[in-house]
């Protein structure tokens, strides 16, 4: 039965959301995130779909990353950078883990020059706890 917000329950002391405001939230979610498990099933689908950019460094791409995963780095994403790139190339996101943020930083750059893109949640980490093998 539901119960009337407790102030001193973290949880409880601010509401919820209404449920309308909350169901758009949720769906505009998926606008700007994927995760581990949809970038593993798509990739084994189709390889052109999208390019999935290893923001890392050089150093912990070498050490393993999301097979087919190009790097480059978030601090070097620019536009002569990503020339190789179609134009409306759908890029695919990821960093060490949700501790990280690069991940974030490579999707607001590449936001900002134009390009579509959307963050794989969790990272390498999530890559691994799904199972999956990294790429070296």
């Amino acid at each position: 039965m539901p119960q009337l917000p407790d102030p001193h329950c973290p949880v409880t002391a601010v509401p919820a959301a209404p449920c309308d405001v909350a169901a758009r939230h949720f769906e505009a979610s998926f606008a700007f995130e994927t995760d581990c498990w949809d970038v593993h099933a798509s990739l084994r689908q189709s390889e052109n779909a999208f390019v999935v950019l290893d923001v890392r460094s050089p150093e912990a791409f070498a050490s393993g990353h999301v097979p087919g995963a190009v790097n480059l780095p978030h601090a070097r994403i620019v536009e002569r950078n990503l020339e190789r790139f179609p134009l409306g190339a759908l890029f695919v996101v990821y960093c060490a883990g949700p501790h990280c943020n690069g991940a974030d930083r490579a999707a607001l750059r590449l936001a900002r020059l134009g390009r579509p893109v959307k963050k794989m949640l969790g990272g390498v980490t999530g890559w691994i706890d799904e199972g999956f093998e990294l790429e070296r």
